[in-house]
C-alpha cells in the first residue's frame, strides 16, 4: 500500500461522520477500560466513537446506570493512594510524585480526556455533563463524578481559549437563534425584538465562544448605550425610545447576562466578560464614564413572603427600602447574599448603587420582585477591591443611597436572617 493511502486510510478513520463505524456490541464497561488502556490514536479514537454514539441514544434510566459505573467502578483507590502517599512521604523524588499524582487521578478523568480527542466531542461532553447535573440530584457518587468533569473543564473553557466576539444584526443566523433561544433574563419575543436589540447605534452585544464549539455561545450579554443611568427596562427596550450616536453616551448599562451552557454550570464566565467589555468599550468609546447593569432581584418577593413582610407593589419608596435591606442583610448559612444575581455582581467586584420600583412591569419581573430593580456599578478602579473584600469578609460594596434605604427600615418590621 502507496503512503498516500495509508494516510487516506487513517485520516479517514480518524475523521469519518458519526455513527458510520461498524457497531462494536461489546459491553460498555469493556468497550471504556479498553479505550482507558488502548495504546494506538485510531483505535483509541474509534472506541470513542463508539461509547459516544451509544450514549447518545441512550434513555435517562441507561445513562444513570453508565454514571454509576463511572463513579463506582472508575474511582480512586483509597489502598492505591495510602500506598503512594507512604512512598512519597519516604522519600519527594520525581518517581513517588509520579506514583502519588496516578494513584489520586481517578481513572474517569482519563476516560473524559480520551473521548474529548474525537473531533466534536467537546459539545457533547458538555451535554453529558448537564445530563450528570440532573440525574444526580441527592446521589453523593455521582456529585463527586461531577468534580471530575467539573476539573476537566475548567481547564478546558479556560479564559485564555475563550474568543470574545460581537454579536450584531449582520451575525450568521445560526448564531442569532442561538440569542433568541438563550436569552434568560429578558425574553426576545421575536426578529424584530432582536433586530431592536442589535441594529442600533447605541445597542451592543458581546459573547464568548470556545474553539472547538464556534457556533455555540457560552455566555452574552447585552449592552446598551445611554446618558444617564436607566431606572426602567421599559424605557430601555421600548420600540419607539430614541437612538443616540455610541459617541454621544456617557453610560454603558449591562442589561441583561445569559449563561447558555447548562452543562457548564460552576465555570464562572460572567466576571472575565463584563470587565473584557468594559474594557473595550472604554476603548471604543472615550467618552463613556459609568458601567452600571439593570438588574433583577429575583429573590425579593420570595424573601418578603418567608419572612411575613408586608409589601405593596404601589409605595415605590416601602418597596426602594425593603429591596435595598434585602440586598444588604439577606444572607444565606454561609454568609453569602441570599440574591443569586447580587453574588454574582458583588462577586465580580461591583458595588450595589440603586434600586428603581415600577422598573419591571413584565409578568416575571412582578412575581420575583414585584417590579423593583438594581443597578450594580462597576467602577473600573475599584473593582479589584470590592472583589478582594467581598471574598474574605463577605463586605459588601454600596452607595451611601443604598445604605440609608436599608437603615430606613425599622428593626421590629422585619425579621432578617433568611
Amino acid at each position: 500500500m502507496f503512503l498516500a493511502d495509508i494516510l487516506s486510510t487513517v485520516f479517514e478513520r480518524r475523521y469519518r461522520p458519526w455513527g458510520t463505524e461498524k457497531p462494536d456490541d461489546r459491553p460498555m464497561e469493556t468497550l471504556v477500560s479498553d479505550l482507558i488502556g488502548a495504546t494506538g490514536e485510531v483505535s483509541g479514537v474509534t472506541m470513542a466513537r463508539q461509547i459516544l454514539s451509544r450514549y447518545e441514544v441512550m434513555v435517562d434510566a441507561e445513562k444513570r446506570d453508565f454514571f454509576r459505573f463511572l463513579a463506582t467502578g472508575l474511582a480512586v483507590s483509597a489502598s492505591d493512594v495510602r500506598a503512594a502517599l507512604e512512598l512519597y512521604d519516604k522519600g519527594q523524588s520525581k518517581a513517588s510524585y509520579r506514583a502519588f499524582m496516578e494513584a489520586v487521578e481517578p481513572p474517569r478523568q482519563e476516560l473524559i480526556r480520551r473521548l474529548n480527542q474525537v473531533p466534536d466531542a467537546t459539545r457533547l461532553l458538555v451535554r453529558m455533563r448537564e445530563d450528570l447535573l440532573r440525574l444526580s440530584r441527592g446521589d453523593d457518587a455521582l456529585q463527586a463524578l461531577d468534580l471530575d468533569f467539573r476539573h476537566l473543564f475548567a481547564s478546558w473553557f479556560n479564559r485564555g481559549f475563550l474568543v470574545l466576539r460581537p454579536i450584531n444584526w449582520e451575525s450568521p443566523a445560526q448564531l442569532l437563534e442561538k440569542i433568541i433561544a438563550y436569552e434568560a433574563v429578558h425574553a426576545i419575543d421575536s426578529w424584530d425584538d432582536l433586530r431592536r436589540r442589535l441594529e442600533p447605534k447605541d445597542r451592543r452585544c458581546f459573547a464568548f465562544l470556545h474553539p472547538v464549539m464556534p457556533d455555540e455561545p457560552l455566555i452574552f450579554v447585552e449592552v446598551a448605550l445611554t446618558k444617564g443611568i436607566p431606572g426602567s427596562v421599559q424605557h430601555l427596550l421600548a420600540e419607539d425610545r430614541s437612538v443616540i450616536e455610541g459617541e454621544a453616551a456617557d453610560t454603558a448599562v449591562f442589561y441583561s447576562i445569559s449563561n447558555c451552557q447548562a452543562g457548564l454550570a460552576g465555570i464562572s464566565f460572567g466576571n472575565s466578560l463584563i470587565k473584557q467589555v468594559a474594557a473595550d468599550l472604554a476603548l471604543e468609546l472615550p467618552g463613556l464614564k459609568t458601567f452600571v447593569t439593570l438588574s433583577p432581584i429575583p429573590g425579593l418577593t420570595k424573601w418578603l413572603e418567608a419572612e411575613g413582610i408586608g409589601y405593596d407593589p404601589e409605595d415605590d419608596e416601602r418597596m426602594r427600602r425593603l429591596a435595598a435591606r434585602y440586598l444588604m442583610t439577606a444572607k444565606r448559612k454561609d454568609g453569602l447574599p441570599l440574591d443569586p444575581v447580587a453574588r454574582f455582581h458583588l462577586g465580580n467586584g461591583a458595588l450595589v448603587h440603586q434600586v428603581h420600583a415600577g422598573a419591571d412591569l413584565s409578568a416575571k419581573g412582578q412575581k420575583q420582585s414585584a417590579g423593583v430593580m438594581v443597578n450594580y456599578l462597576y467602577d473600573l478602579k475599584k473593582v479589584t477591591q470590592n472583589h478582594e473584600r467581598f471574598a474574605s469578609s463577605r463586605d459588601i460594596a454600596a452607595s451611601p443611597e443604598i445604605r440609608s434605604l436599608a437603615a430606613a427600615v425599622p428593626e421590629d418590621a422585619l425579621a432578617v436572617g433568611a
